[in-house]
């Protein structure tokens, strides 16, 4: 990774609700604070793509929605080339307020509902246009807009430029707020669970297009999931990093290849052991890889490692000790974990086992995906 990313987020922390009084925050009272994003820090490149997976409610979309200022953090910083883009708005910088914003885009799951069922396609299209490219004129909006509509394979452009978003499939209508991103020319898109709604050649199809505009334009992606398979699908393919997130943390971050092949985080050996064709990649195993099932109450995280709850690996050292996310001895000085266990660690060898406490019936409760 460049010393000079295109974003970079520094213990970025999103914390909603709890007491909201002067004394409260004095005291350090943070009864029924929800620490989404706790501490993160990520550095995204130039023409990059980091694929963020973790389990529902893990804190991605929050994380993803701060890195291109939709969500206000509470504490931490983000700076685009250098600049924090939460006082580019106060303390004007090299780079205007109104660029940054044009830069950092996001491309929606539900994308018919991000669409305006009144106005046909050139209309959802063109307000974007219109704000951000003053400088063209109605003509020259109508012509990007159909370039872009072919570029993405709605073809014919006229056509569609003139239909309905209810005249759309879900992978046309997809495609369709990708391109109304993509007009802005931005440095990093956010792919919010952007193919989780479709099918699975749909996905993958829609995947290669997304790695086909990266090449195109050079742009990066934050590409939020789920799927363990599909984010080892893009980020393979685009020689980007795998993030795991879990608790609001990010526990594990690597070269695609190396986080399916070589897992090091206990979570993330339990993420591929519950997706299928992914699991038999590594050694089989027959039982999942964790004590508990059930994710703790985010208002009151475990202390220490926040996983050490469900971890078949826990030692009492995990119980009041949190890892820090650090580098991995390997073929790859971007492969880092947050783990005692990984980085074999003396303080955690020499402590005791936490009692065995398995739960591990898991019909109703493990994602199984199709692909």
């Amino acid at each position: 990774m460049s010393d000079d990313p295109l974003l970079r987020v520094d213990d970025l922390s999103v914390h909603f609700g709890g007491n909201e009084g002067i004394l409260d925050r004095l005291l350090g009272d943070d009864k029924g604070v929800v620490r989404a994003v706790d501490d993160v820090s990520l550095d995204i490149g130039e023409n990059d793509v980091v694929a963020l997976v973790g389990e529902s409610g893990c804190g991605k979309t929050t994380l993803g929605k701060a890195m291109i200022g939709l969500q206000r953090p509470t504490s931490g910083t983000v700076r685009f080339r250098g600049q924090d883009i939460w006082k580019s708005d106060l303390e004007p910088g090299d780079i205007p307020y109104k660029e940054i914003r044009k830069s950092l885009q996001m491309v929606h799951q539900d994308a018919g509902n991000s669409l305006d069922p009144n106005r046909t396609i050139f209309k959802n299209l063109n307000p974007a246009l219109k704000k951000w490219r003053p400088e063209l004129n109605l003509v020259e909006r109508r012509e990007l807009v159909h370039q872009m509509l072919d570029t993405v394979g709605l073809t014919p452009a006229d056509d569609y430029a003139s239909r309905y978003p209810h005249q759309l499939s879900g992978g046309e209508a997809q495609r369709t707020v990708i391109v109304r991103s993509m007009l802005l020319e931005p440095d990093l898109i956010l792919a919010d669970e952007a193919v989780s709604a479709l099918d699975v050649s749909l996905r993958v199809n829609l995947m290669d297009l997304l790695l086909e505009l990266q090449e195109m334009f050079s742009t990066s992606f934050v590409f939020i999931s789920h799927n363990m398979a599909n984010a080892r699908y893009l980020a393979g393919r685009a020689d980007g990093r795998i993030a795991v997130m879990y608790l609001g943390r990010i526990v594990e971050i690597g070269p695609a290849d190396e986080i399916i092949k070589n897992p090091q985080h206990p979570y993330t050996k339990s993420l591929l052991w519950a997706t299928s064709g992914l699991s038999e990649i590594n050694d089989p195993i027959e039982t999942p890889p964790v004590r508990k099932i059930d994710i703790p109450d985010p208002e009151n995280p475990p202390s220490g490692c926040r996983f050490h709850t469900r971890c078949p690996e826990a030692r009492e050292y995990c119980t009041s000790n949190t890892p820090d996310l650090s580098g991995m001895s390997g073929p790859s000085d971007r492969h880092e974990a947050a783990c005692f266990d990984a980085h074999d660690r003396i303080d955690y060898r020499n402590s005791d086992p936490i009692a065995d406490d398995f739960d591990i019936d898991v019909a109703d409760d493990a994602e199984q995906p199709a692909d």
